[in-house]
């Protein structure tokens, strides 16, 4: 009977990744169509940060985009620790406040620019706005340490991650040296193709996430 109890959360869990996957392919489609208007061709000045070119010489809006730049950076790397290192250790839990607070920061700066230059910057609020919905969800899961929180806590975390990913290639993607080459429809699924298999990988094969689930 504790077996078949078992086979059948371990099918509802896979049931809800499965959906989660399956949610975020169709947001990504309609999100891309959604930016569609950004082809437009705008009769603003451009200059240009670090080799990327921001289509704004407003002064205000080119200091929060390097302050931007910086969060994201920031994010990047506090994320990649956090991932990498254990779980059970401070450095995990240093690296995800750090992450969680310059995301916070992050998406601020995403509403402010988008609203400065609404409705272009549309698609990269949406982005925005569901990246950090999974790093508030995800922060939360882990101060309340409900039944099977480490697994709900890797989706929510990976998935935040793979969004950020996603919003840097789609806005800055055709403009790097090396990832110029490929067509803009590429830069909204490849980090989710790398993304979305580790995640649920890690959710059926971490250590952490195979005891919280025994225990039940």
């Amino acid at each position: 009977m504790l077996k078949f109890s078992y086979r059948l959360l371990l099918l509802q869990r896979s049931n809800f990744i499965s959906s989660f996957v399956r949610d975020l392919i169709c947001l990504k489609i309609i999100v891309c169509l959604s930016a569609m208007p950004k082809a437009i061709v705008m009769n603003e000045k451009v200059t240009f940060i670090f080799g990327v070119p921001v289509p704004s010489d407003n002064r205000l809006f080119l200091a929060i985009v390097v302050f931007h730049i910086i969060l994201g950076l920031i994010c990047v790397i506090s994320g990649l620790v956090a991932m990498l290192s254990q779980k059970t250790k401070k450095n995990h839990a240093l690296a995800g406040k750090t992450y969680y607070w310059a995301m916070t920061v992050l998406f601020i700066t995403v509403v402010i620019t988008s609203l400065m230059r609404w409705p272009y910057n549309t698609h990269l609020f949406i982005v925005g706005t569901c990246a950090y919905t999974f790093t508030f969800v995800g922060q939360r899961l882990a101060r309340k340490h409900k039944p099977n929180w480490t697994r709900l806590h890797t989706v929510c975390m990976g998935l935040s991650y793979v969004l950020l990913l996603t919003g840097f290639y789609v806005d800055n993607g055709q403009h790097l040296p090396f990832w110029k080459q490929f067509p803009q429809i590429f830069f909204w699924f490849f980090p989710a193709a790398i993304g979305l298999p580790i995640i649920i990988y890690v959710c059926y094969n971490h250590p952490l996430n195979r005891r919280r689930v025994n225990k039940t």
